[in-house]
C-alpha cells in the first residue's frame, strides 16, 4: 500500500477517479474522475478558442463545480484566471473584463443582465461569451468542452490566478504575477504544501468552502484542498445552521471562516448547536478581519483546539498562529511564514521598537512578487526594498509575534491622539445584545474627529437611550476613556463584503461629504 498520498489534483484524480471530488451547493456530487475529465476538456476547448499562455479568462459565477474546473484548466494551459465579484454592477464588471484582457468570459444566468451589459461595454466578442445556464446571446458553457478529448493536453504550462483587490479607493487593481517556470504538476504540489502550514493532512479530508470563490483565500484553500486529495463541499449563500448541517453530513475536516461567521454561529440557540456533530473538524482557519479574543476562545471551546489564524493579503506573504500558540499569545495573528518576512516601519520608513505600532510591511516568497496590472505608480508606492504594504497598522512583541491594530485609512486622530477603531469594535462585538458594529471617526471642530459607533442589534433587542448608556458603560469598563465612542447610532444592517470586511468608506461618506479627512 502506498503510504504517501499523491499530491496535485491531476495526478490524484487519475488515481482516485471514483472518490467524491466536489459537492455543489445543491448537493450535486461530482467524482474526482468526472471533474478531471471536464478540466481536460475545458483545457482543450479554451485552446481551441484561441487562449494562449499569458491570456486572460474571466468568470462571473457563483460557487459551483464549473468555476473550479475552468480554473484548474487555466492552471495547466498557462492562462490568467480572474473570478469576478458578482455583486458588482455592470460598469464595474466591464472594467475588470477589459483591464484583465479577458479572451473568454463565462457568466451565470443569475447575473445575466449585468454580465451582458458588461460584455457589451468591454467589447467581448459574441463567440467568446459563455453562460452557465441561459443568457441571451451567450453560448452554453458546455460548448467549450463539447467534442474535446478527456486526456490532458500536450505542452502543459502553469497558469496563475489574477485576483482583483477590493477597490476600496478607486477602481480595483489586478494582482498579476509572472508565470511559474515549473510544470503544472510541480506547481500543484507546491500549492498543496500551503495548507500544510495549518496542519492540513493529505489524502483523507473534506473541505467546506463557505465564502465566495472570487475571494483569493476561498479559492486558494478550495483548490489546495483538491491538490491534497480532499473533497470540496461548496456553499452558496452562507447561513450558520446550513454550515453545521454540512459539517455533520459530510464529516468536514477543514474550512476557512471569517470572524463574523464565528459571531453568528455562536449566536445560535444552544439546542441548535447541540443538534450537529462538529467533532470531525481538524483545521478551522480564519482571517480577513480582527477577531475578538473572547469570540475566538468560545470557538476553541466549542470546536476544540483546531482553530488556526493567519494574516495575509491577496498580494502574497503573511503570518500564521496555531491554536496552542494563540492560547499562549492571545490576540496575535502569528509569526511570518517560513517563506515570508514582516517588518514594522514608521511614516518615514524607519523601523520601530517592539510594542510600537507602525505600518506593517510584508516580504512575500520570491515567486510571489507581483505588480498591480497596468498601474506602475500603485505598484511602486506599495513596494519598499522587497517588502510591500496594504496599509495595515500593527506591532510585534519582543518574541516576534505580530498584533494588528487597524488599517491606516481607518485610524481616527482625535485631539492629536491615534485611536484604532478595531480595538473598540472588538470590545462591543462581545456585548450580548450586539450583532455587528462599526466604529468610525466623524468631524469635530475642536478635536478634528470624534468616535461614532454604528451598531446592529441582535434579533429581539430594541434600540433605546438606556441601551446606549449600557453600551457606553460597557466600553468604559473595557477601554480607556478616550476610546469610548462619543455617540452611538443603531442600524438595521452594516455593509460588509462576503469576505467579512466592513466597508468603512460607505459608513464614513455621509458624515464627511464636502469635508476632507487628514488620513
Amino acid at each position: 500500500m502506498n503510504q504517501t498520498p499523491t499530491l496535485g489534483f491531476w495526478a490524484y484524480a487519475a488515481e482516485n477517479r471514483d472518490k467524491l471530488g466536489i459537492v455543489d451547493p445543491d448537493y450535486t456530487e461530482n467524482t474526482f474522475g468526472e471533474v478531471l475529465d471536464r478540466v481536460n476538456q475545458y483545457s482543450h476547448g479554451l485552446r481551441a478558442l484561441g487562449v494562449r499562455p499569458g491570456d486572460g479568462v474571466a468568470v462571473v459565477l457563483p460557487n459551483e463545480h464549473t468555476l473550479l474546473e475552468i480554473y484548474l484548466a487555466c492552471l495547466q494551459i498557462g492562462a490568467y484566471f480572474t473570478p469576478v465579484n458578482w455583486h458588482l454592477v455592470a460598469r464595474e464588471i466591464a472594467y475588470i473584463l477589459a483591464d484583465s484582457d479577458a479572451k473568454v468570459v463565462v457568466g451565470s444566468e443569475r447575473f445575466a443582465e449585468a454580465v451582458t451589459k458588461a460584455c457589451d461595454e468591454a467589447g467581448v466578442p459574441a463567440g467568446k461569451r459563455f453562460a452557465s445556464g441561459t443568457i441571451d446571446g451567450f453560448r452554453d458553457v458546455s460548448e467549450i468542452r463539447h467534442g474535446q478529448p478527456t486526456t490532458r493536453p500536450d505542452d502543459l504550462v502553469s497558469g496563475q490566478p489574477m485576483m482583483y483587490t477590493s477597490g476600496t479607493t478607486g477602481n480595483p487593481k489586478g494582482v498579476r504575477r509572472k508565470m511559474s517556470e515549473a510544470s503544472p504538476d510541480d506547481s500543484a504540489v507546491g500549492m498543496a504544501f500551503f495548507p500544510m502550514m495549518f496542519d492540513f493532512a493529505p489524502g483523507d479530508g473534506v473541505h467546506l468552502t463557505v465564502g465566495p470563490l472570487y475571494h483569493a483565500a476561498q479559492i486558494i484553500f478550495a483548490t489546495s484542498s483538491l491538490h491534497l486529495g480532499h473533497t470540496d463541499v461548496l456553499m452558496d449563500k452562507w447561513t450558520p445552521e446550513a454550515t453545521l448541517e454540512r459539517i455533520a453530513k459530510y464529516g468536514v475536516t477543514t474550512s476557512h471562516f471569517v470572524p463574523t461567521m464565528f459571531h453568528r454561529l455562536l449566536a445560535l440557540p444552544d439546542e441548535t448547536k447541540q443538534r450537529y456533530d462538529v467533532s470531525s473538524f481538524r483545521n478551522l482557519v480564519h482571517a480577513a478581519a480582527p477577531c475578538p479574543v473572547p469570540t475566538k476562545r468560545a470557538m476553541l471551546e466549542w470546536f476544540g483546539p483546531c482553530v488556526y489564524e493567519y494574516y495575509a493579503a491577496t498580494e502574497g506573504g503573511g503570518t500564521t498562529v496555531k491554536p496552542d500558540e494563540w492560547l499562549r499569545k492571545p490576540g496575535t495573528v502569528g509569526q511570518p511564514w517560513p517563506t515570508s518576512e514582516i517588518k514594522i516601519l514608521d511614516d518615514d520608513g524607519n523601523p520601530v521598537p517592539a510594542g510600537t505600532p507602525g505600518t506593517v510591511w510584508i516580504k512575500p516568497p520570491g515567486q510571489a512578487a507581483f505588480e498591480y496590472h497596468k498601474d506602475k505608480k500603485k505598484t511602486s508606492d506599495s513596494w519598499r526594498d522587497g517588502f510591500f504594504t496594504v496599509g495595515d497598522i500593527g506591532y510585534v512583541d519582543e518574541d516576534g509575534w505580530l498584533y494588528l491594530s487597524d488599517r491606516k485609512a481607518d485610524m481616527v486622530i482625535s485631539g492629536g491622539v491615534n485611536i484604532y477603531p478595531a480595538e473598540i469594535e472588538n470590545v462591543l462585538a462581545t456585548h450580548p445584545k450586539v450583532a455587528d458594529v462599526g466604529v468610525i471617526g466623524v468631524p469635530n471642530e475642536e478635536w478634528g474627529e470624534e468616535l461614532l459607533a454604528l451598531v446592529e442589534l441582535n434579533d429581539g433587542v430594541e434600540p433605546s437611550e438606556d441601551l446606549i448608556g449600557e453600551l457606553a458603560a460597557f466600553c468604559r469598563e473595557n477601554l480607556a476613556g478616550y476610546k469610548v465612542p462619543k455617540t452611538f447610532e443603531f442600524r438595521e444592517t452594516l455593509p460588509r463584503t462576503d469576505t467579512g470586511k466592513l466597508l468603512k468608506r460607505e459608513l464614513r461618506e455621509p458624515y464627511w461629504a464636502g469635508k476632507e479627512r487628514r488620513i
